[in-house]
């Protein structure tokens, strides 16, 4: 990974880096472990924007780490603070039930990997819960977007830092969403975003004070990692980030349109054949994107890409996938990310207790839902938080066994589908232990005081973590 060099100045890049990390099996803090051996393994010029756990052996953790790399010699870092900074929270606050629902985006998920078509599982997570806090790849569908009205939609770092205890979320009742367009060849493409936007003005009652069109675009590529995630890198940083600093207080949120370039047979391959080909390509390098934006500013962001050429866009891709569907017939994409990033929550950093009930914290967080085999920084946090945390069988490309990390006893649970999550979500609510629901049921186990064991208790045939 090198830093780019345009009009003679160093620019700041986005890329994804392969570390290993030893394991420490019963270690609890494992977020300060991450911390102290990532910092080891970058350069001081390098900041940490996210990362994925791919697969746990016996001895390490193997993690993709998506990295922004700018000018050396000490000057001021563009992220401030660090992904794994961590604030316990105190207590857990019970007034109401509420759900962080996570699907990373990037991994193949064979529920929610494609195009929002975890929208209808966020909605039946939703109706068992008060608050539901989502992120877009799960309602994110082109020109749909069916969060529900009880849902928080909330970039994906920033809900990272939320089960982290750093940054909690205040409700709005709108936001001044910037939008940021990459300067296209073709007015087509430029013309057909700027109408996305007016049509959402115009219907929703959407608040775009400026739409900006980036004369120096960024340079997005797409591709696949060794262990099947979409990641990409992105140059030119600076470009955004100067936009962004000139009209500095005139927005709430930010939406960004740009070119991705993809491997030109990725377009019609995507849509061809069984779903399970190809994960969908474009995602990963959005959520680096968004990452550095969210993080930098602290404001919700959201990334929609802007078409090639007309060729792309006239691909005959016949009838396709349910779960691709939305992509197909769909020009900008844009509708999506504006109904999200509409009402998407103020961010409040938290540095300590926070007494003001009206904001959500890591301390109002009663669950989170994730596909089972997906290690990251929210199922680290929410294991240290005691947060307990349903593993729903969901096919993905990451391979990691929780049962294995040092849950909490009675915090991790197992769910064959959303369903039975649902199910899961309303005996934690119910405070109901989760042997006395399976059977058979296990013995009572007795100890004396010198810790000798007097009764044998049964293995349920359905053993949780």
């Amino acid at each position: 990974m090198a830093s780019t060099q345009w009009n003679g100045e160093i620019r700041l890049i986005l890329s994804e880096t392969i570390i290993r990390i030893p394991r420490d099996r019963g270690c609890r803090d494992a977020l300060s472990s991450l911390r102290e051996h990532v910092a080891r393994q970058l350069k001081p010029e390098q900041w940490p924007l996210r990362l994925a756990v791919t697969q746990t052996t016996e001895t390490e953790y193997i993690c993709e780490l998506g990295v922004l790399q700018g000018t050396p010699d000490g000057e001021k870092a563009p992220i401030p603070g660090s992904i794994f900074d961590f604030h316990r929270r105190p207590i857990e606050r019970t007034e109401k039930f509420n759900c962080v629902m996570v699907i990373p985006t990037g991994v193949g998920a064979e529920l929610g990997g494609h195009s929002g078509d975890a929208g209808s599982a966020a909605c039946l997570l939703a109706s068992a819960c008060d608050t539901l806090i989502t992120h877009p790849n799960v309602v994110n569908a082109a020109d749909i977007n069916e969060l529900p009205e009880n849902g928080m939609y909330v970039e994906g770092s920033i809900l990272a830092r939320l089960l982290c205890g750093t940054a909690g979320l205040s409700a709005v009742r709108s936001n001044r969403v910037l939008m940021v367009l990459d300067e296209h060849p073709d007015p087509f493409f430029h013309e057909a975003a700027i109408n996305s936007v007016s049509a959402a003005r115009a219907a929703m009652g959407l608040h775009c004070p400026l739409v900006i069109t980036m004369q120096n675009p960024l340079l997005m590529r797409a591709f696949f990692t060794e262990s099947g995630r979409a990641t990409g890198d992105i140059e030119f940083m600076d470009s955004m980030f100067e936009v962004l600093d000139q009209h500095a207080g005139q927005f709430d949120a930010v939406a960004i349109s740009s070119q991705i370039q993809v491997a030109d047979h990725f377009h019609k391959a995507y849509f061809e054949g069984d779903a399970y080909d190809m994960v969908n390509p474009w995602g990963g390098v959005e959520a680096m994107l968004t990452h550095a934006i969210s993080m930098r500013y602290n404001l919700p962001s959201a990334h929609s890409p802007m078409m090639c050429n007309r060729e792309v866009m006239d691909l005959d891709v016949g009838v396709v996938d349910p779960r691709k569907s939305a992509e197909a017939v769909s020009t900008t994409y844009l509708h999506c990310i504006l109904k999200g990033l509409h009402r998407s929550p103020k961010i409040v950093n938290i540095e300590g207790d926070h007494p003001d009930p009206s904001i959500l914290t890591a301390a109002d967080v009663s669950c989170l839902v994730i596909p089972d085999g997906c290690l990251g920084l929210p199922v680290f946090a929410a294991m240290q938080q005691g947060i307990p945390v349903i593993a729903v069988k969901n096919e993905n490309c990451m391979n990691n066994r929780l049962e294995e990390l040092p849950f909490q006893p009675g915090t991790l649970f197992k769910a064959e589908n959303y369903l039975e999550a649902v199910g899961w979500m309303t005996a934690i609510k119910a405070g109901l232990a989760a042997d006395s629901l399976l059977r058979p049921i296990p013995m009572t186990e007795v100890r004396s005081s010198s810790g000798a064991l007097e009764s044998t208790p049964v293995v349920s045939a359905r053993r949780l973590s």
